[in-house]
């Protein structure tokens, strides 16, 4: 039913990764690849319904619809087991904003809040930005450049000052969908020392079979510490409407999340916003049934190519996500050198793995969420630039 072949023109338009070309990579002759959103067009039932919104007139303060509400617990219901109700959740309008209420809610200045690295930069800014000490737990990489959990490092990490744990689930940018054995793992030390649980499941509808994304809400126990951050931004390329939720089912964790919350003003979101939310969760199951094959096929021709120039580059194992995380020590090349490289003779613009933490370093992540036309052009840029390299 739908199209994810034809390129889509967004130089023109206010897109972060095109707009921002020139200030990160030093010119505009760089094909972007980096910021997590897509190149793919939002489902056209989410652009209807907006539309059809702006035929009334007046376009005001709103409050966030309880539908809205019941078509987002639905939705997890059905794809993730695990149930919530509307009253349950709170409106924000990004993850990261939910994320520095819960470091202010659970832990106060100079406390440590626990960080899995390489992950998601706003993971640790957020902690630091809010006078918190940031607590780095390593993830391992394994034999075949999977991640899992150090949890003997945690455990001997851990202090009185410790507070909170920020969890990537799924993970960004390893592409980890955690099984259930890990996640309860780490809910039983977090019990043992009382530490709160931030999980951003932002990447959850967005897991390859046959992994199966599993809500850290949903371990048995959990409830009890653990706020949960949803979205329709990743999984619908939404992300300029800025809505998300927070879902927390526990009355004491509510109460101290929401004095924190209450106290920057979040309001209920916008109107446009409302709708499209609504829309995608009511209307998007075959929509997303479509695009991870799309995303798939992207994905594996990229690990088609890269086989090929594995003693450059090894391409992480991919169970969710977009976003590939590309190993290029064999290239022997500094930080700076290997981003250098990837601008100037792929003429690609990608996240630099140091950017994640030290422990990216020599890595770099690259955002395969395009159409088939612009994938052709990346693996075309990536090719050329490979056998340049190698001669």
């Amino acid at each position: 039913m739908y199209d994810f072949s034809k390129k889509i023109e967004r130089s023109n338009t206010n897109a972060e990764k095109y707009t921002l070309r020139k200030t990160l990579f030093g010119t505009e002759d760089v094909l972007p690849a980096w910021v997590a959103d897509m190149d793919i067009a939002t489902p056209p039932f989410v652009l209807n319904a907006v539309k059809k919104r702006l035929e009334h007139p007046i376009v005001g303060y709103e409050e966030f619809p309880q539908s809205a509400k019941e078509a987002q617990c639905t939705w997890i219901e059905r794809h993730h087991s695990k149930h919530f109700e509307p009253s349950h959740l709170l409106y924000s309008h990004s993850v990261v904003a939910s994320m520095s209420v819960a470091i202010q809610a659970f832990s106060g200045i100079g406390d440590q809040v626990i960080v899995q690295t390489p992950v998601y930069p706003p993971f640790f800014h957020q902690v630091t930005l809010n006078g918190r000490e940031v607590l780095r737990n390593p993830l391992i990489k394994q034999r075949d450049g999977s991640y899992t959990f150090d949890l003997d490092h945690l455990r001997s990490s851990i202090t009185d000052k410790t507070k909170l744990l920020l969890l990537c689930n799924p993970h960004n940018p390893v592409g980890r969908v955690w099984k259930k054995e890990e996640l309860e793992a780490l809910l039983e030390i977090c019990k043992e020392h009382n530490i709160i649980v931030f999980s951003d499941e932002i990447h959850c509808d967005l897991v390859y079979e046959p992994h199966k994304h599993t809500p850290f809400a949903s371990l048995s126990g959990a409830d009890k510490l653990c706020i949960s951050a949803f979205g329709p931004g990743k999984t619908f390329n939404m992300a300029g409407f800025a809505i998300s939720t927070v879902a927390i089912k526990n009355d004491e964790l509510m109460r101290r999340y929401k004095a924190a919350y209450d106290a920057i003003h979040f309001a209920q979101g916008a109107a446009l916003s409302h709708v499209a939310f609504e829309t995608a969760f009511k209307e998007g199951d075959e929509w997303l049934k479509e695009l991870k094959v799309h995303l798939w096929h992207n994905y594996t021709r990229l690990q088609k190519l890269l086989e090929k120039f594995r003693h450059l580059i090894r391409l992480t194992p991919l169970e969710a996500t977009y976003l590939a995380w590309l190993d290029c020590r064999g290239m022997h090349l500094k930080d700076k050198e290997l981003r250098e490289w990837f601008v100037k003779e792929a003429k690609l613009g990608l996240n630099a793995g140091l950017s994640f933490g030290r422990e990216g370093s020599g890595h770099m992540r690259l955002n395969f969420a395009v159409p088939s036309e612009t994938m052709d052009e990346i693996l075309k840029r990536l090719e050329r630039a490979l056998n340049r390299y190698e001669n």
